[in-house]
């Protein structure tokens, strides 16, 4: 029973960068409630199932308390001397060059601003980089090509003001679900029309007026042929061209070779389709193009926001209500650490390498000893440089390279190859984790203060409202605390994150030429910083409000001229092909209820509930050629590399395409990493890796059994394959093999383990291949355990909720059948992680005549939140519906 709750701390979510308010209640007993901050000017009181659980990620299990070397716990003292003369001997050994420091979204601007000030202006390279490199750095470029400055014009109140919405490459309903729901309640008000663009049919698709399923990385091709188009059309809007921007002419001279039959040949869409999607961009004043990781992951990332950009800059449809592009920020500041320069080709305060005398400017603000003076290595050759001893000293903030860059095998080889490892983080547990020579815990989400910046330019705050456990401390805090034992405490001697916020802010503002000034912030007091309400910048001296501020409206953009630059931006294809030995595209991306590599949402047993294990997507027709059925198991496999995923075989998949989830790893799964498929392609102007387009081959994984089990304990089964989640009492896991053995039991070796009052419950039929195995200790069942000869039909979810509960002899009956009648009855799948709603409620609404996604939210509440179920409520319905009677 949770405690009385105190008073609401206002503060934003950990996850994605629609920056979400939040009101986190702590009661007297310590349990944390959390819910939607309807003052936010991002969700308006709205959460997604990730967020809306962000308080039952602050568990102390698993915690990383105390530092760690080599293994050995240390104090913070020993610790931070070593990390400082590890790293001081090795710059005086190699040069500032030879040592790096490896970043993440999940940082507060603050920390990310010492991070970047240390290395860039005290060490004196530029050798820091972020896993922002891997989701956003292709926005990023095509920013500064075309607007001269990292800026994004919009805001979200324009995906309500619309009358055209074109998401590329964005799942919109599954990767930023509070958006989404802004998008579709405006859709319902108005009549917005939307087109999505992206080789898959996804939960986002659902909703789509126009579903434009193209060829993995035609993107350019595509809107290339748009702005043909439009010219043709006579609809390029003249004046603006001539008056506020340049370079229009190549690149119209480009987009004139993709007449519609070129673009349908590249992108194998159909001419109706294409045409289609061309009158009505062409029709609709009121466009917002929003795009996100299927585009900016490629090796053409930057071309592609950049062929975007083209058609809203000869339309004129920029900075205005309900028009322009919109970058959709994967994390929860990757913005806040690209105004603070936390890449490695930037400099801070959104100044650059190549602006004369930025770094002389810089280096007399910080008055540091010496200054970084060129780009130093992005975050795929950083690891390359790590690997091939240029590296020899690399510190590792809050991110889990090792599973998120790809080549993990090489990025594996590297970090074993590092004299020295530093990873500051929240466990100990991640496959990076393990790598590391010292380990520092970091306090996390709701134990540390700072600002984060969302996607539309707006700093809210994160405050603390728990207590950090052990000895953890503030990422800000450890760099500091490194800085000074290098000999540089005057400089890093804050007393907490206002401080830095003030200094960053007085940088921002230094000489008035950028977009990103953020003046207004400089003399912020200890009061002001506590209550500092979410505003977007620019914030000048004097301005701190709320407005909506959409920018570049008025023509004036941020180039030396004003003039925003057309880039030219011919088709690339993705640089794998296809071929007899790797005959399938594998994409990658997010699902639902997961984050990142799930160290933080894979905590939360609701969130396990929806997608408990690696499965790969695949079209009927290649899983036909391949002998592949639904349920069982396939190998996937590039140069030596592979992962085994459970099968789902689905027409929302194209044919010649497979989709696999991005999360898991070692700490979950035996063989679940994709990025041991992908190969380190970048794009060769952001560093942006090319994560959706590796080729790869795809067999039938031959088991000779399949397994399912669940326990109160954690364990790993000694299988080939197994996939460990969480469940509301315990774990459960997925497993098979392909070794045959009559004593399949030994696999489970805990489960023989009878200490007293433990009773074994046993059915064997070894003709079938059959095992099933209950383990009870007064009473209480402790594990269950399934193996058979094909992929194991049980009841999951109800099995998984009996764990700990007391079992009568007729539930023992039920328990190995795996499925239980009456009112116990399984729910089904979990369809709703928000409002916690099973399969089977919603098909007894549909047959009780709810039969519309509405109608199923009204009655049972699926979907009626973030609404990222609502394509499985769809599909429910239409199955339901087939199968009843006339």
């Amino acid at each position: 029973m949770a405690g009385t709750a105190r008073a609401a701390v206002k503060t934003t979510c950990a996850y994605c960068g629609v920056g979400c308010g939040m009101l986190a209640s702590v009661a007297d007993d310590g349990t944390v409630q959390i819910a939607g901050d309807p003052t936010h000017p991002a969700n308006h009181g709205r959460l997604c199932a990730k967020g809306a659980s962000l308080g039952e990620t602050l568990s102390h299990e698993g915690r990383l308390l105390t530092p760690m070397i080599d293994g050995r716990a240390s104090s913070w003292e020993t610790a931070l001397s070593t990390v400082a003369e590890r790293f001081s001997a090795t710059i005086v050994r190699h040069g500032p060059e030879s040592v790096a420091f490896y970043v993440s979204g999940q940082l507060s601007t603050e920390e990310y601003y010492v991070a970047n000030k240390l290395m860039k202006g005290y060490i004196g390279a530029a050798n820091i980089d972020t896993n922002s490199r891997l989701c956003m750095a292709s926005s990023v470029a095509g920013h500064k090509r075309a607007f001269g400055e990292d800026v994004v014009p919009g805001v979200y109140a324009d995906l309500e003001l619309a009358d055209l919405v074109v998401l590329i490459g964005s799942n919109l309903a599954w990767c930023h679900p509070v958006l989404h729901q802004r998008l579709l309640a405006a859709r319902a008000r108005r009549g917005t029309r939307i087109v999505v663009i992206d080789p898959r049919a996804t939960a986002t698709t659902l909703d789509a007026d126009l579903h434009l399923a193209l060829a993995p990385g035609s993107d350019v091709a595509l809107f290339n042929g748009l702005l043909n188009f439009l010219h043709d059309a006579g609809l390029c809007a003249q004046g603006y061209i001539a008056a506020h921007t340049r370079d229009f002419a190549p690149a119209l001279r480009c987009a004139q070779d993709y007449d519609v039959e070129t673009v349908s040949d590249i992108t194998g869409l159909s001419r109706q389709d294409l045409m289609q999607f061309y009158h009505w961009f062409a029709a609709h004043e009121r466009t917002v193009s929003a795009y996100s990781q299927g585009v900016n992951q490629s090796r053409a990332g930057t071309d592609k926001v950049n062929a975007i950009i083209n058609c809203h800059l000869a339309t004129a449809r920029i900075g205005q209500p309900g028009a322009g592009p919109l970058s959709l920020t994967g994390q929860p500041n990757a913005m806040g650490g690209r105004e603070v320069g936390g890449m490695a080709n930037t400099l801070a305060a959104h100044r650059e390498f190549e602006e004369p005398g930025a770094g002389a400017k810089l280096q007399s603000f910080w008055r540091s000893p010496r200054m970084a003076t060129r780009p130093g290595l992005k975050a795929v050759e950083m690891f390359e440089a790590l690997g091939d001893g240029r590296i020899k000293a690399l510190w590792i903030m809050a991110t889990n390279p090792l599973v998120s860059l790809p080549d993990s095998a090489a990025v594996a080889n590297a970090l074993a190859k590092c004299p020295f490892v530093v990873v500051s983080d929240l466990s100990a547990e991640s496959d990076t984790a393990r790598a590391a020579h010292v380990l520092l815990p970091a306090a996390g989400w709701g134990e540390k203060d700072g600002t984060v910046t969302n996607s539309e330019r707006r700093i809210s705050r994160q405050r603390a409202f728990v207590a950090a456990p052990g000895l953890a401390k503030p990422d800000w805090w450890m760099v500091c605390e490194v800085a000074k034992r290098m000999g540089y405490r005057e400089a890093f001697d804050y007393a907490g994150p206002v401080d830095i916020l003030r200094e960053h802010a007085a940088l921002t503002a230094l000489d008035g030429t950028r977009v990103l000034d953020l003046g207004a912030l400089a003399l912020l007091d200890e009061q002001t910083y506590r209550d500092l309400a979410p505003a977007q910048w620019p914030l000048p001296a004097g301005c701190l409000t709320r407005v909506e501020r959409r920018l570049f409206g008025d023509g004036c953009f941020a180039h030396d001229d004003g003039r925003a630059r057309f880039i030219a931006t011919p088709h690339l294809a993705p640089q794998a092909k296809v071929d007899a030995v790797h005959p399938l595209v594998l994409n990658s991306g997010r699902i639902r209820d997961q984050w990142h590599t799930m160290t933080r949402s894979g905590r939360v047993a609701r969130l396990a509930t929806h997608i408990a294990e690696p499965y790969v997507e695949i079209h009927p027709r290649d899983a036909a050629a391949r002998g592949l059925a639904d349920a069982e198991l396939a190998t996937l496999a590039r140069d030596r590399q592979s992962l085994i995923a459970r099968v789902l075989i689905t027409t929302r998949q194209a044919p010649g395409s497979v989709f696999v989830p991005l999360h898991f790893s070692a700490a979950n799964a035996s063989r679940a990493l994709v990025n041991a498929l992908v190969p380190a392609v970048t794009d060769p102007i952001s560093g942006q890796p090319e994560s959706k387009a590796a080729t790869i081959a795809l067999t039938r994984y031959a088991a000779a059994w399949y397994g399912f089990a669940v326990s109160r304990t954690e364990f790993t089964p000694d299988c080939e394959y197994w996939a460990r989640m969480r469940c509301k009492h315990g774990w459960r896991i997925e497993c098979a093999d392909a070794r045959a053995d009559p004593a399949l039991e030994r696999y489970f070796a805990h489960l023989g383990e009878e200490p007293a009052g433990v009773e074994r419950v046993v059915m064997r039929d070894d003709a079938r291949g059959a095992y099933r195995c209950l383990v009870l200790q007064d009473g209480q069942l402790q594990a269950a355990l399934y193996i058979a000869r094909e992929p194991v039909a049980v009841a999951r979810n109800w099995v998984a909720g009996q764990l700990g509960a007391a079992i009568s002899v007729d539930l023992r009956a039920a328990l190995l059948a795996g499925r239980a009648a009456g009112a116990q009855a399984e729910q089904g799948a979990l369809i709703c992680s928000c409002r916690q709603v099973g399969a089977r409620r919603i098909c007894e609404a549909v047959r009780a005549g709810h039969d519309s996604v509405a109608a199923i939210a009204a009655a049972t509440g699926a979907g009626s939140q973030c609404g990222g179920c609502r394509i499985d409520v769809q599909r429910l319905i239409a199955a339901s519906l087939s199968h009843a009677p006339h």
